[in-house]
């Protein structure tokens, strides 16, 4: 049976401001790639890093909310089988 009130879901306003600072941070950190007093492939090279940098942190984060979903549903699953075998 779904249980809504299990489900976790963040404010409007938490996503709001966590979508916020990731622009800004990675808005700041280009800037300062782009101002550097150094030739252009050093920046290049400084810009792929904060490019590969981002999208591996995208895919680290999502990789590790869906080990601790897939563990809830276990859990679930163990529990669901636990009642059934006690009643």
């Amino acid at each position: 049976m779904f249980d809504e009130d299990r489900i976790q879901q963040d404010s409007p306003a938490w996503v709001a401001f966590v979508q916020i600072c990731f622009a800004i941070s990675l808005g700041c950190t280009a800037l300062g790639v782009i101002f550097l007093p150094v030739n252009l492939w050093v920046k290049g090279y400084l810009g792929m890093g904060l490019l590969f940098t981002v999208g591996s942190t995208i895919i680290l984060s999502k990789t590790l909310r869906d080990q601790h979903e897939a563990r809830k549903l276990i859990k679930r699953i163990r529990d669901a089988k636990t009642e059934k075998n006690s009643d």
